[in-house]
């Protein structure tokens, strides 16, 4: 018999009630307001990123102020550097693409559709003729009408949406150095929000989610740095004029296991088939030797050395995590997706510890412990042989 009683079980009912509501509420707060928390998220994690190096400097003796002051300006130059770096090659490589395009429209008319409609038997190279576009849009033009009114509408609505990121970009600066100045008051505010029986378990998850978060994000991003600086090297050196932009978007997109490498795959075997005008064996071995050498160096070196073993995500989970954060929250769904998968990943392992030791697990009646097997075999020989002898 259970020593809880009955009101004692409906005011934990009621509470966990409440707790659901207070949480469904929250999330759709989150999902009402996630177009304008885009900015303040971003400068969260940066702040987090920066955290510890302000800690470092308070601790050699700096007020903290100062030390917020000189991460800052730090970052801002990491940042300016980086684009100084990359925005004058993104943007030759941006002028190649544009020049190769009649190019690569000449080879897809002359060479790659009929190719293709010998092989399926389909007619596919009519269907670009300019004549049969305007009778097909005639025929269906009530659709393309709605179809016309769609397009600008989200053109209006893009149009507010550069705007809307234009502000974040401007209010992104301030908004870091605010959070970074005051990482430690925000801490300590939500640990004295929380209930004082619970502080002990709080501090370890936490603790462990801050390790996790660390492991992933500071990792990750070096992995993507790097793999962006092998596969951009590595496509260029091959001889592939848009290997430098292929590359950087293959390092960058990596984060999601296998979609980096298959997008630079499929990219760079398209631009090396239009580069050529066919089939250059040469250059697609090349291509392949890059990216086979890029994902061993991401197996077998840098995930291993960087990241480490600590996040425990499968790769199915994380393309999930990722997919489903932008399906319900947008842009910022997808900037969460895995801080957030990594810290339910902790509280999941936290749940099987508890019900490990739950009674649930080990039941409630008395454990039948067996003795271990000892082979008496020798001792019972030993024994009758004595007894012969008498």
């Amino acid at each position: 018999m259970s020593g809880v009683t009955p009101e004692a079980e409906i005011a934990l009912f009621l509470r966990r009630l409440k707790w659901t509501a207070v949480t469904v509420a929250a999330l759709w707060v989150t999902w009402v307001l996630a177009p304008i928390l885009t900015p303040f998220v971003v400068a969260l994690m940066l702040a987090w990123l920066g955290d510890p190096l302000v800690d470092r400097l308070e601790a050699a003796g700096r007020s903290r102020n100062t030390a917020v002051i000189l991460v800052f300006v730090l970052m801002v130059l990491l940042l300016a550097l980086a684009l100084l770096i990359l925005v004058p090659m993104i943007e030759r490589q941006i002028v190649t693409l544009l020049a190769v395009l009649p190019q690569g429209q000449q080879w897809l008319i002359t060479t790659a559709l009929p190719w293709l409609e010998q092989k399926t038997g389909l007619e596919l190279i009519s269907w670009l003729d300019p004549q049969r576009l305007v009778e097909w849009a005639r025929s269906h033009w009530q659709q393309a009408g709605g179809v016309a009114a769609a397009f600008f509408g989200y053109l209006s609505r893009s149009g507010f949406a550069m705007v809307a990121w234009a502000v974040n970009i401007v209010l992104l600066p301030v908004l870091a150095f605010y959070f970074l100045r005051d990482w430690d008051k925000l801490v300590e505010r939500v640990a004295s929000l929380i209930p004082r029986d619970h502080i002990a378990t709080a501090t370890r998850l936490a603790r462990e989610s801050n390790d996790v978060l660390a492991a992933f994000i500071r990792g990750q991003i070096v992995v993507m740095i790097a793999l962006g600086i092998v596969y951009a090297a590595g496509l260029s050196l091959a001889g592939l004029n848009l290997g430098l932009l292929i590359g950087l978007v293959a390092g960058l997109i990596s984060f999601i296991p296998y979609l980096g490498a298959t997008t630079g795959i499929v990219l760079a075997v398209l631009a090396a088939l239009v580069q050529a005008q066919g089939v250059d064996l040469q250059l697609l071995v090349m291509v392949a030797v890059v990216f086979t050498l890029g994902q061993l160096l991401e197996s077998y070196v840098l995930t291993p050395r960087i990241v480490g073993d600590k996040i425990g995500l499968h790769p199915v989970a994380v393309i999930f995590a990722v997919m489903a954060g932008g399906q319900l929250f947008g842009f910022l769904g997808m900037l969460l997706a895995l801080p957030a998968a990594a810290v339910i990943n902790v509280l999941l392992r936290y749940a099987h510890e508890r019900y490990r030791q739950s009674e649930l697990y080990a039941g409630q009646g008395p454990a039948i412990v067996l003795d271990s097997y000892v082979d008496t075999s020798a001792d019972v020989a030993v024994t009758l042989k004595d007894v012969e002898q008498k």
